[in-house]
């Protein structure tokens, strides 16, 4: 009797998983984040000799944050393509400091973040609902509140959040 509950339950999870998996696969993205020549960035290193596996992670962070919350600001069915053809991260490295400070990214207002991009909001065929570009520098980037005091591209990620709600339609 034990082993039969064992296994309805098993069955049930397993099917809840299959369930939710299908509808995963089945919700394309909203939201298509490219870099275009990011080699070319003004600064999205991770040490102030970068590496490229550094950079990519960054580049991935930011793309898997915009994609996430790209589903609170644009419709279903819509698509949001944002290519971005600088980036320049808040604060900046000063080995001048001494040993290990090519390491450390020093965050200071003199530092501040910025972003250039151009963006698509498009519908399900293809209809261009909104597009433009932008150059956003926010010099008082330090004053935000951030949730997330551990995030080291906090400044970054709200930044971009506030584009998204001041720019894209509100999902209804």
């Amino acid at each position: 009797m034990k082993t039969r509950r064992i296994l309805a339950t098993a069955f049930v999870l397993a099917a809840a998983f299959a369930v939710r998996s299908a509808a995963a696969i089945a919700t394309p993205p909203r939201a298509e984040i490219i870099f275009d020549h990011p080699d070319k960035f003004s600064d999205v290193r991770d040490y102030y000799i970068p590496t490229d596996k550094g950079t990519e992670s960054i580049l991935g962070r930011i793309r898997e944050h915009m994609v996430n919350e790209a589903k609170y600001y644009v419709p279903a069915g819509c698509k949001l393509t944002v290519t971005f053809t600088d980036i320049h991260l808040a604060g900046d490295f000063e080995p001048w400091r001494g040993p290990q400070f090519d390491e450390i990214r020093i965050v200071k207002d003199i530092y501040p973040p910025s972003f250039k991009f151009t963006y698509t909001l498009a519908d399900a065929s293809g209809k261009v609902l909104k597009q433009g570009s932008e150059n956003i520098r926010d010099i008082n980037f330090q004053i935000r509140i951030a949730i997330d005091t551990s995030d080291p591209l906090r400044y970054e990620k709200d930044i971009l959040d506030e584009w998204m709600r001041s720019t894209l339609p509100r999902k209804g």
